[in-house]
């Protein structure tokens, strides 16, 4: 019988990312609808560390591997680690962060475990009735949401994006098993060479992370966006952009926000020159303030505005800007 809730819990240079955490917290909620435990895995060299982490954010199990062959992410070996866990018992869900790696990996480990896998997810649940877990993600472009569920094959498997679940708070006095795996690697495992490592330069944040951002659609035009850098410089925000000017070529598709870009909760969301169609909308909603400026006093973005500004961005970020950086 299937049991348990497992998390594979990414890690990049020894540092948990953000969306592992995230998802600890959703997981938590679903192995206790399910009345089971929730268990965590994390894969990589010299990462033991990371394990009473993982138990501060709930998990009740820790499974790490812990091997040479893990020291860079190469799909191979990360998949061959991730599927000898899952083939070791009978996990009820699997849940993946939506990452740039497990978009890579979980598809890999779901067809070697003949499961499904449904990818991308921004909603989980669990169906009162048969116990499924109810998986949603934006379909069609984002112009619908699709609930699939996966009856007939053990573990669920569903990769979530980042930022779309609330990370829970640590507490030290939480406990939880720890466990070491061991994988049976062999060299034609490793079967990619990383000759270099080359990171980004880039000096914008990832919007995820961003506390504030100052986000301009297609109204905005080209030039707009320079003043809404300005703005953002005196904020100490990001600069995050709609789907429409992204396709526009007024933003680099990393600072897309909706269902088809990333989803955000910044403590101040700047919506300047926005709609507000329903697939921005579902990608910044829970943001904690939100300030919509826009010359249309219909527009939809209004209706989850907290502070609404009828009127032209173009003449009032300026004006907006030069006040705040005389408080500065």
């Amino acid at each position: 019988m299937s049991k348990d809730v497992l998390v594979f819990c990414e890690q990049r240079d020894g540092i948990l990312q953000k969306v592992s955490l995230e998802l600890l917290g959703e997981g938590k909620k679903l192995a206790a609808t399910l009345g089971q435990n929730l268990v965590a895995l994390v894969l990589g060299h010299n990462i033991e560390g990371l394990c009473k982490t993982l138990v501060e954010h709930g998990a009740d199990e820790v499974i790490y591997v812990d091997s040479e062959y893990l020291s860079d992410y190469i799909t191979e070996p990360y998949t061959k680690a991730l599927t000898s866990v899952l083939s070791s018992r009978a996990f009820e869900i699997v849940l993946i962060g939506a990452t740039a790696i497990g978009r890579d990996l979980a598809p890999r480990a779901a067809a070697r475990i003949k499961t499904g896998l449904t990818a991308d997810c921004t909603s989980l649940d669990i169906d009162e009735e048969t116990k499924n877990l109810l998986m949603t993600r934006p379909a069609f472009g984002g112009n619908i949401m699709a609930t699939i569920i996966c009856p007939d094959h053990r573990p669920q498997m569903a990769s979530i994006r980042p930022g779309v679940m609330v990370a829970p708070e640590p507490n030290a006095a939480l406990k939880g098993e720890v466990h070491k795996f061991e994988v049976a690697f062999e060299p034609k495992d490793k079967n990619v060479t990383i000759l270099e490592t080359v990171k980004s330069t880039k000096k914008n944040k990832d919007i995820t992370e961003a506390k504030i951002l100052v986000s301009g659609g297609r109204g905005t035009g080209k030039e707009g966006f320079a003043t809404l850098q300005a703005l953002a410089s005196v904020l100490g925000a990001e600069v995050s952009a709609s789907r429409a000017s992204v396709d526009a070529g007024f933003a680099e598709k990393d600072r897309q926000v909706g269902q088809t870009g990333k989803t955000v909760r910044p403590a101040v969301y700047f919506a300047c020159g926005i709609s507000g169609a329903i697939q921005h909308v579902a990608g910044m909603e829970e943001s904690e303030l939100i300030i919509a400026i826009n010359k249309n006093a219909s527009a939809p973005i209004f209706d989850v505005a907290d502070t609404g500004i009828v009127g032209d961005m173009h003449r009032i970020i300026p004006k907006l800007t030069a006040r705040l950086e005389k408080l500065v």
